[in-house]
């Protein structure tokens, strides 16, 4: 038996016969349906099992959805659901995402440069708070002329003792101190420091403070401060 088309719902014999979207249709029937253009298998299109043209298919519009106040509180649930999660990851992981850094060459004369960088401005401040100190003003009652006086008394102690005056302003006295050797480079920022080189042997060190040794270079002779961590003992 013949179906039916499934436009004008007549008998649709094999010879005209079209089958598409789930229906048989005469070749004229199967026609867009708004503008009713011919259609073929190649440029149809179907929607709703209706065929139709290009121009004339249907577009799916999206609809806006009201803020109920089901929604609002919908909403919200899944704000504060998502401020619970993120707080439970964050107090999860907490202290698991610090990775150690490798000690590479690098980052070793990273270290160093800041190093030098910290000692230069260690000096700086310290040469700015020695120039900013005020200078003593003669107590009320003197005269100029005790003044005078005073001056040249201790302009005789200094000429009375100048080996003990050459020790305080030079450093410890050398042959009585330990010695260290160098393991990495360094540049004097200040005049009353020493520059060396890894591999350096430093002698008559003396320890000055927690971070400052004084010594003589034994290779150029010079003498003066040097940093503590720069060098090793012998």
């Amino acid at each position: 038996m013949n179906p039916l088309c499934g436009r004008c719902n007549r008998v649709v014999y094999p010879t005209e016969k079209v089958n598409c979207l789930d229906k048989y249709w005469h070749k004229g029937c199967f026609s867009c349906e708004t503008c009713k253009m011919t259609l073929n298998m190649k440029n149809y299109k179907g929607f709703d099992k209706k065929p139709y043209c290009n121009a004339h298919y249907p577009k799916t519009n999206f609809t806006s959805v009201a803020d109920t106040p089901e929604n609002l509180r919908l909403q919200q649930q899944t704000k504060m659901q998502s401020h619970v999660r993120y707080r439970e990851d964050f107090e999860k992981n907490r202290g698991k995402c610090f990775s150690s850094v490798a000690d590479t060459p690098e980052i070793q004369r990273v270290k160093k440069l800041q190093e030098n960088i910290s000692n230069i401005k260690y000096h700086e401040d310290f040469e700015k708070a020695k120039v900013g100190k005020d200078v003593p003003q003669p107590q009320s009652g003197h005269s100029p002329a005790a003044a005078f006086q005073s001056s040249a008394g201790s302009q005789n102690n200094y000429d009375a003792a100048p080996e003990s005056v050459g020790q305080a302003a030079g450093g410890p006295a050398s042959g009585s101190g330990k010695r260290y050797r160098a393991v990495y480079d360094y540049a004097a920022a200040d005049e009353d420091e020493v520059s060396f080189v890894d591999g350096d042997v430093i002698m008559d060190v003396h320890q000055i403070d927690e971070g400052w040794m004084y010594g003589r270079v034994e290779r150029t002779g010079q003498q003066g401060m040097l940093p503590a961590n720069y060098v090793e003992a012998i």
